[in-house]
């Protein structure tokens, strides 16, 4: 049985959601998965493939993440690797200047060379300034008139389009073979 690993840094718990579901889809599809936070992510010697996500803010990615993967290189750099961002909220997929918001954050465009990932993924997130784990300053920016724009509530997470970028990793795991 093929064994991944789902790794994630989040920071409000929507990219932690975009993960477990990873790993869930995974699963249905006949594949042993462990599903971890990047700070308390197993040695990757022991699997087949890796999924590594992280919430981006300000185009980088949370340094549990960041490390975990250069800590790991020499092992992920000879498998199967995917990476996802998970950041942007709202429904707009473009800017005001017309520049998609779902393209890779910097941090990404960095560790491609060191792990060549097969596929990179951003997803849309969440925010919610009344999350108990949002600083005082996140949520007193939140309130910004100038950032309220920029910074809407709510959930934007696209399910469906999380469900497939995970099944086609099921299915390219599988040498090509659609999963049930």
């Amino acid at each position: 049985m093929l064994r991944m690993l789902v790794v994630y840094s989040s920071r409000h718990g929507a990219t932690a959601g975009i993960a477990e579901r990873i790993g869930e889809v995974l699963r249905e599809s006949k594949i042993d998965v462990v599903v971890s936070k990047a700070s308390e992510a197993p040695e990757p010697g022991d699997f087949d493939g890796y999924v590594i996500g992280s919430a981006a803010y300000i185009g980088k990615w949370e340094k549990d993440a960041t490390s975990y993967v250069t800590r790991h290189q020499a092992v992920l750099a000879g498998r199967p690797v995917w990476l996802f961002s998970s950041g942007p909220v709202g429904t707009e997929r473009v800017d005001k200047n017309g520049k998609s918001v779902l393209q890779d954050p910097e941090t990404v465009t960095e560790l491609r060379p060191l792990v060549k990932p097969r596929a990179t993924q951003v997803f849309f997130g969440a925010w919610d300034p009344s999350d108990p784990t949002a600083s005082f300053a996140e949520r007193l920016i939140s309130r910004l008139p100038a950032v309220k724009p920029l910074l809407p509530t709510g959930d934007f997470r696209e399910w469906p389009v999380i469900e497939a970028w995970a099944q086609g990793i099921a299915e390219e795991m599988a040498g090509g073979v659609p999963v049930a």
